[in-house]
């Protein structure tokens, strides 16, 4: 019998890229919209490519389109020649429109497979995380149903939050008001953002770079075990915050040592070029199949 397939869109990032490959994982790509021009996520443009594009004097700002029906209809469709056990998860429904155009797929070919549609919850290194758990309890049981509580059940584990510098983004998205995005430039305020129940909220705010690193290492302290903690940040280089982020967080747990990574396209549309962050994948005893 052949195994059970992982669907996901491009907002997923991985510490281990070939982990898509080796898993035959299924990646729907976004589209990032810079004016009239668009690019696939994952595809035609990567991190780096965002932020040049994101950077450069006079370019729009990006745009973020789900991957529509049709995307994820013709997606799914290729991955039923191979198997007829599909589990599409895709990021949060509140960052995009992605859940609910897979769901939409899903009832155009059900019958002809069997297909859950999972909301992450998050995104970026988070959807990553999930994925990647699907993708291994996809190897060692051949239940659908068993995949998708393994799934659900680490959903509530991945937690993240950010701060950022430019406020410009968290206006668009009107996550704060015009007279708090005044305020908060004339006094260099850095906006605290998480991810709560699927939808990036703000939570509080710090003067300085410092106060920042503070409130991300309270943040990540409160966790007794970790599965795993990936540092995101908006260039290839490690940078003296970053650095400080990492030798930090070693003096919390016993000197492990923390990847850190760029966050993507996806992610970025909502932070803007200046975000720092922390996504925290909850360790938790393993669960019988």
């Amino acid at each position: 019998m052949s195994k059970i397939r992982i669907v996901t869109d491009s907002s997923a990032q991985f510490l281990d890229p070939a982990l898509v490959r080796r898993h035959g994982i299924t990646i729907v790509p976004v589209t990032i919209r810079f004016g009239d021009r668009a690019f696939r996520e994952g595809v035609d443009l990567d991190a780096e490519g965002f932020f040049h594009y994101i950077l450069t004097e006079g370019m729009p700002p990006p745009t973020l389109e789900a991957p529509s029906v049709a995307d994820y209809t013709e997606a799914i469709s290729r991955v039923m020649y191979e198997t007829d056990r599909i589990l599409v998860l895709t990021m949060a429904r509140g960052l995009s429109d992605s859940w609910h155009n897979a769901q939409a797929a899903a009832h155009l070919l059900q019958g002809r497979c069997d297909i859950v549609v999972v909301d992450s919850m998050t995104t970026s290194i988070g959807l990553g995380f999930l994925v990647e758990t699907a993708a291994r309890a996809a190897e060692a049981t051949a239940s659908l149903e068993s995949v998708v509580r393994i799934v659900r059940g680490a959903v509530p584990r991945v937690y993240a939050v950010f701060y950022v510098e430019t406020l410009d983004y968290l206006l668009r998205a009107r996550l704060i008001g015009e007279a708090q995005a005044i305020l908060g430039k004339m006094l260099g305020i850095k906006a605290f953002l998480t991810i709560e129940d699927g939808e990036l909220i703000t939570m509080e705010k710090a003067r300085t770079r410092s106060q920042a690193v503070d409130k991300l290492i309270e943040f990540v302290a409160e966790f007794a075990t970790l599965n795993n903690l990936v540092i995101l940040q908006n260039t290839p280089q490690i940078t003296e915050q970053t650095r400080l982020l990492q030798d930090r967080l070693a003096l919390e747990f016993n000197g492990r040592d923390f990847p850190v990574m760029m966050y993507g396209p996806t992610l970025g549309t909502h932070l803007g070029p200046d975000g720092v962050g922390l996504v925290v994948y909850e360790a938790e005893e393993e669960v019988s199949l």
